[in-house]
């Protein structure tokens, strides 16, 4: 797997630059991961043991599903977590695989732009309680959720194999 982020356009309308700047992000999540073992993929190097390449990429398959499926398109949640195990969407489990979780992820991100493709930016669903969400206020929020742990992979690249990069 090399580099296979999309170019962000530095003009467009609003959809276009949102869409593209998470699909740079979601890209960027494959590109940190290339050429990992499945042994680096699962060693934790920080304080958190739950915080290995693996693991960022399996939480964000799940986050892509709740954000997406869950909240705006109304479907069950299928994440493995729960109160009991609210860190489970982290925990990589015997057998799984970091090329089986990148295809889980990019499967998860493919069906997220199917369903935001046929929705309105201001599109919004109740959400906690009666509050209201738009489909733009998820996509912003994606952006942010997103780099954040692009950045986690940075740093996790950098401790496994000296890696660095963009």
């Amino acid at each position: 797997m090399g580099d296979d982020r999309v170019e962000v356009p530095f003009s467009g309308d609003e959809r276009t630059l949102l869409n593209a700047f998470l699909d740079y992000l979601r890209g960027t999540i494959g590109f940190k991961c290339a050429g990992l073992s499945d042994e680096q993929a699962r060693r934790s190097l920080l304080p958190s043991r739950l915080n290995t390449a693996a693991g960022v990429v399996k939480h964000l398959r799940w986050v892509e599903n709740y954000w997406f499926q869950v909240v705006l398109g109304g479907k069950p949640s299928l994440a493995p977590y729960t109160g009991e195990d609210p860190d489970a969407d982290w925990r990589v489990e015997p057998g799984e695989t970091i090329s089986g979780l990148l295809a889980d992820y990019a499967s998860e991100c493919a069906a997220s732009r199917e369903l935001v493709a046929g929705l309105d930016l201001d599109h919004e669903v109740a959400f906690r309680g009666g509050e209201r969400l738009s489909t733009r206020w998820v996509l912003i929020h994606l952006i942010e959720e997103t780099g954040r742990h692009a950045g986690h992979l940075d740093v996790v690249r950098e401790l496994l194999d000296g890696v660095t990069g963009e």
